[in-house]
């Protein structure tokens, strides 16, 4: 099944090892450990055991743990039983309840955790276009319920408190005696704007705007935007929201101009471009058609967050995706040449960031080990017949640039 790491696991641990990687992101499954999802459900121990396991072994091999409680997948009893993420009062109470039982089954080894992988894709994606699970929006020709206008809004409200909550719960029950940090990784990329327009400037800035957990509210654009069909936190709720990460997560990719203008709300009403006034490309494309290279963006990003959020940033993922590479050869696809300058101009614009700038940058994770199922974002090659892993070029790479770069005490902490 895709890339089988469930049953290989320790095949990949052993090969992270020789990457000489120091620190492994990867997510737990909700499903896998409480299957029906719920507060009264039982937890399963076949579950707990693998998970902990694969933390052990990680462990031994040198490679720190930073875990993701919440990639995206929902259990199914949940959806069916109150609607899910739609359903605040109940999905906040089974969302802490899962965590408390990964707190306490891993805290002691686990440092480092997230709660959720992207907001934006959960709700957006899933309620508003329809295209993730649940699968659910107004387009009945995509979807056979859902309401794109409502429910991308309830349901990130949801994620959000459900985030919150399950921080406030971590740091007050279990970060005295575990001394970890636990934070939310966010999607988002650099936004230029298209020329000097005040309008195209605005709606450059609404990309950027993730306010609500680092400042405790909802842009004003968001406001003005959504109005009545935007949730309100509660004075309670802002209380919780509000401050609850310890460090910046970024998942990032690549940089767009902005225009304003446009009919997608779920943009806030700015159209997303690669082609510059002069009819230039930004960058070099990827397979993805939302992704070109373009590094400087990434430096911009980085000094961005920093200055406006004052947080550590860890960069959670950043990778690229070779155009055409899943129809070559392996002998083809293992010289990434693209990927490779991808990741040679974001790791230099990663260290002037840290060096010239004076961004708190803690981690880097390049997105991804090994090749996924559907795009081919690994630095690893995944041949589907046999399961067998071949390092490409950009693996070397990026052994290479951290064997020069982060010096051995960094690469403990």
């Amino acid at each position: 099944v895709a890339t089988d790491s469930y049953r290989l696991w320790k095949e990949d641990i052993a090969l992270l090892a020789r990457y000489g990687v120091k620190s492994y992101r990867f997510s737990l499954s909700w499903s896998r450990i409480i299957p029906l999802g719920g507060r009264n459900d039982p937890v399963n121990p076949k579950g707990i055991a693998f998970y902990s396991n694969l933390i052990d072994a990680l462990l031994e091999h040198g490679i720190i743990p930073f875990v993701t409680l919440y990639h995206w997948d929902l259990p199914q009893a949940l959806h069916d039983r109150y609607g899910g993420w739609l359903n605040k009062n109940e999905i906040v109470q089974d969302y802490v309840h899962y965590a408390k039982v990964c707190f306490q089954a891993f805290g002691d080894r686990v440092k480092h955790w997230l709660t959720v992988n992207e907001p934006w894709c959960v709700s957006i994606l899933g309620y508003g276009r329809g295209v993730f699970a649940p699968g659910r929006s107004s387009d009945r020709e995509r979807s056979p319920e859902g309401d794109s206008s409502t429910e991308p809004w309830i349901v990130g409200h949801s994620v959000i408190l459900s985030h919150a909550y399950a921080v406030r719960l971590y740091r007050e029950e279990f970060k005295p005696a575990q001394g970890g940090q636990i934070g939310i990784t966010l999607n988002g990329d650099w936004a230029m704007p298209y020329d000097d327009s005040p309008q195209n400037v605005e709606a450059a800035q609404h990309a950027l705007d993730v306010d609500p957990i680092y400042l405790g509210h909802y842009p004003e654009y968001m406001k003005q935007m959504l109005r009545q069909r935007l949730p309100e936190f509660t004075p309670e709720e802002l209380k919780v929201v509000k401050g609850s990460s310890d460090f910046y997560g970024m998942n990032t990719y690549t940089t767009h101009l902005c225009r304003a203008g446009g009919d997608d709300e779920f943009q806030g009403f700015v159209e997303y471009t690669f082609i510059r006034p002069d009819g230039t490309q930004l960058g070099t494309q990827a397979h993805c058609a939302w992704l070109q290279d373009y590094p400087e963006g990434f430096r911009d990003l980085l000094n961005y967050i920093w200055k406006r959020y004052k947080l550590p940033i860890y960069v959670t993922e950043n990778g690229f995706a070779v155009k055409d590479e899943s129809s070559k050869s392996i002998e083809e696809a293992l010289q990434d040449n693209d990927r490779v300058n991808y990741f040679k101009g974001n790791t230099a614009s990663l260290k002037a960031a840290v060096l010239e700038d004076g961004v708190d940058v803690r981690a880097y994770f390049p997105w991804s080990m090994a090749d996924g199922y559907i795009t081919r974002f690994g630095v690893t090659y995944v041949d589907y017949e046999t399961q067998k892993r071949y390092p490409k070029e950009s693996a070397k790479f990026l052994v290479k640039w951290f064997g020069d770069n982060v010096d051995a005490d960094d690469r403990k902490s």
